[in-house]
């Protein structure tokens, strides 16, 4: 199935997974808490440096595609291609290795099946992410509007993943911007919580 999905064209996985933007849904925090939980054991808490809830999906009220996005952190001394198998186990597809590692789920060569995932792996680091979703979740007339340009663009790129993704660039860049501007401290002012390999910031970020 994996090899049936790498063999179509980016037109033809386009027609079968289109631009979508759903209503918020309130269990996608629940999906993601699952999944959270699962990753957790499938790898071992040794590996992870923190996991966060990231993306549209992740902010109260926002329209999304109904597609879960996590950040998965890991210690500078684990080598992310080393946890590729341990992941793949779970279901999940590997579309790209290296430093940036992204796994996908709940794709198939005839569309969605069950709950779709978008997982990242990457080194524990300050990344725009999260950023840009905390400035979301502290201003929501911010994501608002953020919701209305996709609503938009998913009219205008409805079979086209790219430019949808491309059109929202300008506006995910600005927010991202005001959101280091806005924060006097970064990530990682607090070392104490990167001393404890177990912790998960997520709810301290938020």
């Amino acid at each position: 199935m994996t090899k049936m999905l790498f063999g179509l064209s980016n037109e033809d996985l386009w027609r079968i997974f289109p631009i979508i933007v759903s209503k918020h849904q309130p269990n996608w925090a629940n999906f993601y808490a699952q999944e959270k939980q699962l990753l957790e054991k499938q790898l071992g808490l040794d590996k992870i440096a923190r996991i966060n809830h990231f993306g549209s999906t992740s902010v109260p009220g926002l329209v999304a595609k109904p597609i879960i996005d996590i950040l998965l952190e890991t210690f500078p001394d684990v080598i992310i291609k080393d946890l590729k198998k341990k992941i793949e186990h779970i279901g999940y597809i590997c579309v790209k290795s290296g430093a940036k590692a992204v796994f996908l789920k709940g794709y198939t060569p005839d569309g969605f099946c069950g709950q779709a995932f978008h997982l990242h792996i990457r080194h524990l680091s300050d990344w725009d992410e999260l950023y840009f979703r905390d400035y979301l979740c502290q201003h929501p007339e911010v994501a608002s509007e953020y919701g209305q340009l996709k609503k938009a663009l998913e009219q205008k790129f409805f079979y086209n993943r790219d430019s949808y993704s491309a059109a929202k660039t300008n506006f995910v860049r600005k927010i991202t911007k005001l959101a280091k501007m806005s924060r006097s401290e970064n990530f990682f002012r607090h070392n104490k919580y990167l001393q404890n390999k177990n912790s998960d910031i997520s709810n301290l970020i938020l």
